[in-house]
This record gives structure tokens, sequence and C-alpha cells, in this order.
């Protein structure tokens, strides 16, 4: 097949990203989406299909391939080990509709309308969050465990944000101290490029203060690492990888036994605002939601919550 676009089997496979670039999606989005067209340009190769002759049964082949443990990586190394859940397939099927539905909005030959990309049923699992006393003992572990008294308030400062605002853990460790006025109130661009605000509790505040006023430096990141290889980089900032890691070693070390993460933060501040009466269409703006669909996710996600809905509105629940 004619090389086009830089690329041998998907045709106009760079056009295709950079209308992506030029429609304001992050450049995290767009890596994602090439990184998934790449499994499945793998595939093609693998599979000895030319990308025009696409047929609806090669797709169901992909979704076998996609369950395998001998698919290659987007990189091209075979042999991984991970099994793909369904939400993981689905999204990479999401890619190839969207590619496909690109070349149809742009006259370009296209061997498979997108609807011809069926998604795979998924389970719907039972959300599971720690209870507030836990999310607490979990912000408050890095004064207990770290050692170091400046990583301990910069630790500190960090999943007293994350609890107090709802905001991603990318959004977290993207912030610049010069988005800090004192106000609490922090301006943020976030996933698809929303705006919105996030706001501070008098605690966060608190904590986030103590950590600012052992900073002697001028990087302009809010958040950074004091060892490694980069320390004097003054463009140097925390990892979202480095903040993972210390969560799950404070998780382990208190012995909570719901899988917690910077996410279970973002998902504790919704559900426990939501059972304190908050407004789904407020905590839609403060998580910075497109749909309120996705919002309710959270709202929904809380035993307790059903439990006392019942209670309170079941007309027979009283005797």
């Amino acid at each position: 097949m004619e090389r086009q676009g830089g690329h041998a089997m998907l045709p106009h496979l760079d056009d295709y990203l950079l209308q992506l670039q030029a429609n304001n999606y992050s450049p995290r989005t767009v890596y994602n989406y090439e990184r998934d067209l790449r499994v499945f340009e793998n595939f093609l190769r693998e599979s000895k299909l030319e990308f025009p002759r696409l047929a609806k049964r090669d797709i169901t082949y992909y979704k076998a391939y996609l369950a395998s443990r001998d698919r290659e990586t987007p990189g091209g190394e075979p042999g991984t080990t991970k099994i793909l859940d369904a939400r993981s397939v689905n999204r990479m099927l999401s890619a190839i509709r969207s590619y496909l539905k690109y070349l149809v909005d742009m006259d370009f030959a296209c061997p498979l309308p997108a609807e011809a990309v069926k998604l795979t049923k998924t389970t719907k699992t039972h959300s599971q969050i720690a209870e507030l006393e836990s999310l607490t003992s979990l912000v408050e572990a890095p004064s207990r465990f770290e050692s170091d008294p400046k990583i301990a308030l910069r630790n500190r400062a960090m999943l007293e944000m994350l609890l107090s605002t709802g905001m991603r853990i990318s959004e977290l460790c993207g912030l610049k101290r010069s988005q800090i006025d004192g106000s609490g109130r922090i301006f943020i661009l976030g996933k698809g490029r929303k705006q919105r605000f996030v706001y501070l509790t008098q605690r966060a505040n608190h904590h986030l203060d103590s950590y600012l006023k052992t900073r002697m430096d001028d990087a302009p990141a809010l958040f950074i690492p004091y060892s490694g290889r980069n320390v004097k980089d003054p463009r140097r900032r925390i990892s979202t990888n480095y903040l993972q890691e210390r969560i799950k070693r404070y998780r382990e070390k208190l012995q909570i036994n719901v899988p917690t993460s910077a996410h279970s933060l973002r998902h504790g501040f919704a559900t426990y605002l939501a059972e304190e009466g908050a407004n789904p269409a407020a905590l839609q703006i403060l998580l910075g939601h497109e749909s309120l669909v996705t919002t309710t996710r959270y709202v929904h996600a809380s035993d307790k919550y059903a439990e006392e809905t019942q209670k309170r509105f079941h007309p027979r629940a009283r005797s």
C-alpha cells in the first residue's frame, strides 16, 4: 500500500491527528488517539489486511485481538500480558470510529461507516469509595509517614487540595504558583481545555500556605520535586506517577482495604458533597464535566446516599 501522511496502513492519519489539535484537543488526548490507532495499525499489519478492504468481520477479529495476550503494544513490542477490560476495548474502538468519521467528513475513501464499529457490552461494576474517615486519614498520612518535613508539607498540601477541590491529579500537578492569589479560588484549564474555578477550603489553604513558606526557589510550578536528575531545572514539577505511588504507599500503611487513588479523592469530594445535599448541576461545574450524566455517576455511587434517599422520600417509610 502507498504510504500516505507518514503511515503505511492508515491513510491520512497525520491529517486526522492535526485536525484534533486544531479543534483544541489536549496534547494528551491526541497522544491517546494516536496510540490506540497504532494498535489497530499493528493488527492490520499482522493480519495482512489492507485498510481499503476492511470489512465488518475484521472489526470482530480486532476485538478478539484486543482481548488476547499476544497483541503488540503501540510501540510494537509483542507479548503483553495485560488483558484489556471492556472499557479499554471500547476506548480503542471509539478511536477507530472517530477516525472513520473524519475520513467520511473529509470525503476521503472509507471502507466502513463509523456505525459499523460496534462497541462491546460492559459490565456495570459497583463503585467503591473509602469512608470519609479513611480518606481523611489518607490525606493526613504524609504528616505521619514522611521523615523529611518539606516532603511531608508538600504531599499533605497536595492531598488536601485534591479532596478540597475535586480537581484531577493532572490539573493539580500542572498548577503554577502564579495561580495562587490567597483568595482560595483557583482558575483551572481542565480536560478538553474546559475552563472553571475550584475553591480551597480553609483547611487546604492552611496546609498550602505552610508548604509555600518552605519554598526558597524561583521555580514557577506550584509543586516541585526535591530530588532526582532534574532537581535544579527551573521547569521541574512533581509528576502524577510520583503522587499516585505515594498514595498507594500511604493506603497500604493505613491498611485501607478499598482501592484508593488520587481519583478516589475526586470521587470522594463529589460523593460526600452530594450526600450533604449539593446540587448535581453545581457539582458538574466544580468537577469540570461536559455532561451531567458523568456527574451523576459520582452522585449515585454511595450506598449511604441511596439508603438515606429511600428512607427520606419513600411514602410508606413511616409506620
